[in-house]
């Protein structure tokens, strides 16, 4: 009756609206594209763009037909569901980059300067913004974000529409996954902490040694020198965390995906 559709029955609608759903979960969860500093008109037309070029070389089986709204909404959710948990892989480890810039902001004193993080939409330290958008260099120079556009076609190979069911080792493995943002943030902070740690103890001897020396206004201007001299200085170490990081990135997707299948 419409020839010139693109879609001649209803479920090649439904499978195009799961294949949807389930890019525009990694696409939400994806750093730097699902902050808000990108724009939402882009991020819907990146989307559906994306959907559109993967759409006709997927050899898709098309679930059951869902009797009423409700399980057909339940469907697309368990799609965005494997989108969300894909690029949630990614997102732990610029939560830790968030974590360890936080701390470093508070030993180097800035606790108080707070600007607006545009990924985000709210307040965060001043270090916070820096090593994110260091770790956001460093993802993009890996090529991350085409290794995530990989993942969206084999994800369609390995998980099958409609077939993502949760299961207790699915949990545990996001509960593991979600203590790494301690253990990388400790970790990219560790140089900074050390030191300042040692400034403290320093200017501790010397209040006691001179009673009469301002330490509250030698301190604060001494921990963001020393500060920014350690960063500098250990910016290679930086790096070569986040690559390591960054580099077990498809080693856990694809422990993922093995979960995924077998809750299937």
């Amino acid at each position: 009756m419409f020839p010139l559709l693109p879609f001649p029955s209803p479920r090649e609608v439904l499978i195009f609206a799961l294949v949807l759903s389930r890019v525009a979960g990694i696409f939400s969860a994806l750093p730097v594209f699902g902050g808000q500093g990108v724009p939402m008109q882009i991020k819907v037309v990146a989307i559906f763009m994306i959907t559109l070029v993967c759409f006709p070389a997927l050899a898709l089986i098309s679930p059951a037909m869902p009797d009423d709204v409700f399980a057909l909404g339940l469907l697309l959710l368990r799609e965005m569901a494997i989108g969300l948990l894909l690029g949630f892989v990614a997102q732990v480890i610029f939560a830790a980059v968030e974590f360890s810039g936080q701390i470093i902001g508070m030993q180097m004193g800035f606790t108080i300067s707070q600007i607006i993080d545009p990924t985000r939409g709210t307040q965060t330290q001043v270090m916070s913004v820096v090593q994110t958008l260091l770790a956001s260099l460093l993802f993009f120079s890996l090529n991350i974000h085409h290794m995530f556009l990989s993942t969206i076609v084999d994800s369609f190979k390995i998980i099958p529409l409609g077939a993502m069911r949760l299961n207790a080792e699915i949990i545990n493995f996001i509960v593991k996954l979600t203590a790494d943002v301690l253990i990388i943030g400790v970790r990219l902070a560790a140089p900074v902490m050390v030191s300042l740690l040692l400034t403290s103890v320093a200017l501790g001897i010397m209040a006691r040694a001179f009673p009469q020396m301002n330490i509250f206004m030698i301190s604060m201007p001494l921990n963001i020198g020393i500060g920014f001299i350690i960063l500098g200085a250990t910016l290679t170490i930086y790096f070569h965390v986040l690559e390591i990081s960054f580099g077990a990135v498809k080693t856990q997707i694809n422990t993922l995906f093995n979960l995924l299948v077998k809750g299937g």
